[in-house]
């Protein structure tokens, strides 16, 4: 039997088909735009998402049997706010996960609600991209489309509605809402209050791996499939980007370098750390992980590479690198503020500890070495509530260098695994649909079934110990240098 996994990202939709071994039977991507209104701001129509996704998906099942797709599900960009009216109409274009416009309204929630209340109601504090800011901001700015909304829906969430004409959600995706008791896994009455909402106005809560319902059999009949075809909650990308490198059950992990990073740990057990440095979410799994999230990882070295050495070739660059553990310099790669551990969109990248024997190479390790420090960070802060993987699988375009992969092994002190197959969260919807459609028994099943490691970094005692040595000086750098962000703002 088929499955599809559509995964509706901030650029493209890209649709992943999949049978139940695992194997990738093809793949199909359709871009569409992005709007900037103001500086700052960043919008999508998703009329869009929705039709460009049809497109992608008559193309991506043309060459093959119909008769065998069985399921569909999702993972897709989270926090944006899709707002409906009581015909069904979309108001107006989604506000996404990377729009700012909310600084105003999280400053509110944040210091007059109140960081203690938010965790207590939610397991998290506001950022700029959640969704409950960009409610206030609607209420705020837009009072008459604030009138209107008879629907409150994630990107996602679009998608299954108009595939199968199911009101709903999934508890990742949710998650990152900040209108969800996390812990509870319900809606927060406390939050939906300070918004000003009801909650007929917020989405069925599903796990991820739930059927939601069947194909609309007009769309059935569009589209050739049968009107039995399962459409699953599906996940946040993250979250199904998880799933999609067996990153579920209890203390696993999964680092990615890509534009941004993150350390994705799945637990059992609730848990939130004292600072609320990392995300507190429920996972796709159907128990819980904690995320952290830094804002610039791979797109450091692309910066480095691109705009200061004015060069292409990154393999090249890093050949020269052979001192690890003994680098002077430092870098904090903090080019965009940095979300966690810090929460400081004033942060800022900086080098330290030049001298005039500071090499080309030099600057380039403390780059990738900066990176992988950061990540540091925030496993120190899972550590330090009892979540604490001993091995992490490692994704994104950043995980293609050996090199970096060696310096992440070493200075977490974990064995790093390299997937087989990387389709990040369009492979993981397809797995969630597997499971509502009864392929396998558990998540955690077909991860076990369908996810391949194909070579595992492990860490060199002796280069653990230069590693660690240097992580404390590390460490040292970014609150001695606070004072300085706040000034030079």
């Amino acid at each position: 039997m088929y499955y599809i996994g559509i995964d509706l990202g901030t650029s493209a939709v890209k649709l992943l088909l999949m049978d139940e071994s695992g194997k990738i039977l093809n793949v199909v991507s359709k871009e569409y735009p992005l709007f900037f209104p103001n500086p700052g701001w960043s919008e999508q129509k998703p009329e869009d998402w929705y039709e460009k996704s049809i497109e992608g998906l008559k193309e991506l099942i043309k060459d093959f049997d119909k008769s065998m797709i069985k399921g569909i599900s999702f993972g897709g960009q989270m926090h944006g706010l899709v707002i409906l009216d009581e015909a069904d109409n979309v108001i107006r274009p989604a506000i996404l996960w990377n729009d700012g416009r909310t600084q105003k309204q999280v400053d509110h929630l944040n210091n007059e609600i109140g960081k203690d209340k938010l965790s207590e109601y939610t397991a998290n504090i506001a950022f700029a991209g959640f969704t409950a800011p960009k409610i206030l901001w609607i209420k705020e700015n837009e009072p008459e489309n604030f009138k209107k909304i008879k629907k409150i829906m994630l990107p996602k969430d679009y998608l299954a509605y108009k595939l199968s004409g199911t009101f709903c959600t999934d508890y990742s995706d949710a998650s990152g809402m900040l209108l969800l008791d996390v812990k509870n896994r319900k809606w927060s009455k406390e939050m939906c209050d300070i918004c000003d909402i009801t909650e007929d106005m917020l989405p069925t809560l599903y796990e991820s791996f739930e059927k939601v319902g069947t194909l609309k059999s007009d769309l059935a009949a569009e589209l050739g499939l049968s009107a039995d075809v399962v459409i699953a909650a599906g996940a946040g990308d993250n979250a199904a980007a998880a799933v999609g490198t067996g990153t579920v059950g209890n203390n696993r992990c999964n680092i990615s370098l890509g534009t941004s990073g993150t350390v994705f740990m799945s637990s059992d057990s609730f848990a939130v750390d004292s600072n609320n440095a990392l995300h507190s979410f429920d996972h796709a799994d159907g128990h819980y992980h904690l995320m952290g999230c830094m804002l610039s990882a791979a797109s450091c070295n692309k910066w480095w590479m691109d705009e200061i050495l004015k060069t292409k070739d990154y393999a090249g660059e890093q050949a020269g690198i052979d001192k690890l553990g003994e680098n002077h310099v430092f870098y904090l790669p903090y080019l965009m503020g940095e979300r966690s551990p810090w929460n400081n969109p004033d942060a800022r990248a900086t080098f330290t500890g030049i001298t005039m024997d500071t090499t080309r190479e030099d600057m380039t390790q403390a780059v990738l070495e900066g990176v992988a420090f950061a990540t540091r960070d925030m496993y120190e802060v899972a550590k330090s509530i009892g979540v604490a993987p001993k091995r992490t699988m490692i994704c994104g375009g950043g995980a293609k260098s050996p090199l970096w992969r060696k310096m992440i092994a070493n200075i977490l002190n974990i064995e790093v695994d390299v997937p087989e197959c990387e389709e990040g969260p369009g492979m993981g919807g397809a797995m969630l649909a597997m499971v509502a459609c009864g392929a396998y028994a558990s998540v955690e099943d077909a991860a076990a079934a369908i996810v391949k490691v194909s070579k595992t970094e492990k860490p060199d005692p002796e280069l653990v110990a230069k590693y660690e040595a240097r992580y404390q000086q590390f460490k040292s750098i970014y609150p001695a240098l606070k004072p300085v962000f706040d000034i030079i703002k």
